[in-house]
């Protein structure tokens, strides 16, 4: 497996600590690698060979944990995770390192942050690739109450998606399920929704599981942004898409293009 740096600390603009770690030769084209809900830029990307296939492609790797997750700050607030706040965070790491621009690779919550910073900042996204992108809301099929009633009573999860939620943030060490809830909170305030009027300009590549019920949603987010290709990954679901092969390649010969 890739070795694991140590993290690299970015104080974002709101006073919160954001892990980031670097992978390959400073001079090379930067990939940044965002990850999905109760994940980290380890679980995501590390140990499923995105970093070692990257790398070995020619690419220099920035990978962040996204607040709330990993080494990063875990608040239990939930304005602290407000969909321009990540935003924020991808762009405050950018300027750190400093960086004009990079391709962008997300997944899941990581991806629909790459939607809004290719949209808002397409300065700094020269090509993104956006893997099980939801259309509305990150997280909105989380029932919030039956996820903290677990938290704080130990109360059985009766809803089988957020059973899911709950069993992916206890399978990786360090999360904190608590952070988590207020982050599902937090992308429910203000506007979290991928606006299909206004889709990135960039090259972009969608990709979803052939079994992930958000399947025929991502192909409507595709649909709606010009000169986009879209990558069906088979009999792959929301929770193993990362790891699959023809991911990794289909992601890297999409950025060799450029």
């Amino acid at each position: 497996m890739t070795d694991m740096p140590a993290p690299q600390f970015v104080m974002s603009t709101n006073g919160r600590r954001i892990a980031t770690y670097t992978w390959g030769d400073d001079d090379a084209p930067t990939v940044l690698l965002v990850h999905g809900f109760a994940s980290s830029a380890r679980d995501n990307w590390v140990i499923t060979g995105w970093v070692r296939d990257l790398t070995r492609a020619g690419y220099r790797v920035l990978a962040i944990d996204q607040r709330g997750h990993g080494a990063s700050d875990k608040p239990h607030l939930d304005l602290a995770y407000v969909m321009d706040l990540f935003v924020e965070d991808v762009v405050t790491v950018l300027d750190t390192y400093l960086l004009e621009n990079v391709h962008y690779i997300g997944y899941s919550l990581g991806a629909r942050v790459g939607w809004q910073v290719a949209v808002v900042h397409p300065e700094r996204v020269d090509r993104a690739v956006l893997g099980g992108i939801p259309d509305g809301r990150p997280l909105a099929r989380l029932q919030i109450d039956q996820a903290r009633a677990y938290l704080e009573h130990g109360t059985p999860v009766e809803d089988a998606v957020t059973r899911n939620y709950v069993m992916l943030t206890e399978r990786v060490p360090g999360n904190d399920l608590g952070a988590l809830i207020a982050l599902a909170e937090g992308m429910r305030l203000g506007d979290a929704d991928p606006d299909v009027a206004n889709p990135p300009r960039q090259p972009v590549l969608f990709a979803t599981g052939s079994d992930d019920a958000i399947l025929e949603r991502s192909r409507l987010l595709a649909a709606a942004t010009p000169g986009s290709r879209f990558l069906e990954l088979p009999r792959r679901h929301h929770f193993n898409a990362p790891v699959s092969r023809e991911f990794r390649h289909g992601a890297i010969a999409f950025l060799d293009e450029a």
